[in-house]
């Protein structure tokens, strides 16, 4: 049988969503916790691959399971995952429902906040004295739409297209120090929010106009666009899934 699990995680200890060689990734604290239950060897896809460092509000991955869990199940792989994973809950799905492919929406926010904040120490980004937010969000609204996003990509990714289609991107005022920016889209590309991110706080530097945004996209290169903003700060905040596929 099938199940979607709902998790957080902090980015930092890890070198990201996806098993890789020689760095600790969550995809693999959480199969091996799941390996040690199950006895035998578990995989979890998830809804997609987040960058080392990059946190999650909530991520949703799949695996096959041989009963209906309980909650002991929730129990004993938050304890196995430690502190840096939450396991919220494990649902069950249709068995050919797939965390990735069956998206229909993703939502990523970005924080930042404008003056000194120790408890916001490598969770939010450090934002200059000035910066147009007016004009961040002029820039924002030209990127909506479904569009060629290769400008904001990092290069050589094994993305069959470079089509996004962009639902909602706009800065939000959280207190009268912070900021985050939600972008939200059927699917994105490696590294496109943070690349996204960037080249509006050039905008915000008044660097350059806000339309200038539509030169970039419109060169297919990633080097017209800005530079891609720390990790820490960007948090994959939700994934949608039609409710069809819900048992």
């Amino acid at each position: 049988m099938r199940f979607f699990m709902n998790l957080s995680y902090r980015g930092e200890p890890f070198h990201g969503w996806q098993v890789q060689p020689g760095d600790i990734s969550v995809q693999e604290v959480i199969e091996k916790a799941l390996a040690t239950l199950a006895r035998r060897p578990v995989p979890l896809t998830g809804a997609g691959r987040t960058d080392a460092g990059v946190n999650a509000h909530s991520m949703t991955a799949h695996f096959d399971w041989h009963e209906i869990p309980d909650a002991g199940l929730l129990r004993a792989l938050n304890s196995l995952c430690g502190p840096d994973i939450a396991i919220h809950s494990i649902r069950r799905v249709a068995d050919d429902a797939h965390a990735r492919f069956d998206a229909t929406e993703r939502s990523y926010r970005y924080y930042a906040v404008t003056d000194k904040n120790p408890f916001a120490r490598g969770l939010a980004w450090k934002a200059p004295a000035g910066l147009d937010f007016d004009a961040m969000n002029s820039a924002a609204s030209l990127l909506l739409g479904k569009r060629d996003f290769t400008s904001f990509a990092k290069l050589h990714s094994d993305a069959k297209t470079n089509i996004c289609d962009l639902r909602a991107a706009a800065w939000h005022r959280a207190s009268d120090n912070a900021w985050y920016f939600e972008i939200v889209a059927d699917r994105f590309l490696r590294n496109m929010v943070r690349a996204v991110v960037g080249t509006l706080v050039d905008v915000g530097r008044h660097k350059m106009s806000p339309e200038a945004i539509l030169d970039i996209l419109n060169r297919k290169d990633r080097c017209a666009a800005g530079t891609s903003m720390p990790a820490g700060a960007l948090f994959l905040w939700d994934v949608k899934y039609p409710e069809s596929i819900f048992v």
